[in-house]
């Protein structure tokens, strides 16, 4: 798999004037509105995306929607601003982290926020079944063991596709698997020096598609993401 394109237009982009703040923030609140409402509608959310930036940017409740939305929104958006921080100090991924992000992801539900699942689960559809609970705790330490060494053998991106798909195999929590692991997904290509990515509801089926194929389909979807990304910014700022 060829990165050519994203290592010229990451180059570019570096060669650039700097956005000041105020652009960086209004760029990157942009991002979460949309980011979250991605994320949370590929899980079943029936927030649309301008309700979502209501609740989050106005503050504002949606008569109609269940409060669990407009929490699951709200964690979102507290979660993918715990992981830009953490990629600001280039905060090693562990067990703690992962935990923090879905405590912040699933903060509707004070019983199951941050604790890994105590029942066997099965995921609809999918060619394998997540182990049984007493070896989540296992496999994820060896996921996070092995990640050095996927980092070092591959680019960043094919890394953090296969940590994506081995880490919603496991399936460590009752529910916000999918949540949190793309906001580690993120997290991991920002401490990179690359920019997140917006895995879009519309292309949902082709998301899912990747987890029945090897890492290397997961891989081109994000970077093909990652393109867009950038060749956005690139665009802003030259206007």
């Amino acid at each position: 798999m060829d990165f050519t394109k994203i290592d010229q237009l990451q180059a570019k982009l570096k060669g650039m004037r700097p956005l000041n703040d105020t652009e960086l923030k209004r760029l990157r609140d942009e991002f979460m509105v949309e980011n979250t409402y991605n994320s949370n509608a590929i899980e079943g959310s029936t927030l649309t995306l301008r309700e979502t930036a209501l609740i989050l940017q106005d503050g504002i409740t949606i008569a109609e929607k269940p409060l669990r939305e407009h929490l699951e929104a709200i964690g979102h958006k507290d979660a993918f601003e715990y992981i830009i921080e953490l990629a600001s100090k280039d905060t090693p991924l562990t067990e703690r982290v992962i935990k923090d992000i879905h405590s912040l992801v699933l903060m509707n539900d004070a019983a199951n926020r941050g604790r890994y699942r105590s029942v066997s689960v099965a995921i609809l559809g999918a060619a394998t079944t997540p182990p049984p609970p007493y070896l989540v705790v296992q496999q994820l330490e060896q996921l996070l063991a092995d990640y050095d060494s996927m980092k070092a053998g591959q680019h960043m991106i094919q890394a953090v596709a296969e940590f994506h798909l081995r880490f919603e195999g496991i399936h460590p929590f009752i529910d916000g698997n999918g949540r949190t692991g793309r906001l580690i997904l993120n997290l991991e290509l920002v401490k990179a020096g690359m920019l997140p990515i917006n895995i879009k509801f519309a292309d949902r089926r082709k998301y899912y598609d990747c987890f029945d194929n090897s890492p290397d389909m997961l891989a081109q979807l994000i970077a093909d993401y990652e393109v867009w990304e950038l060749e956005r910014h690139i665009c802003i700022i030259g206007e």
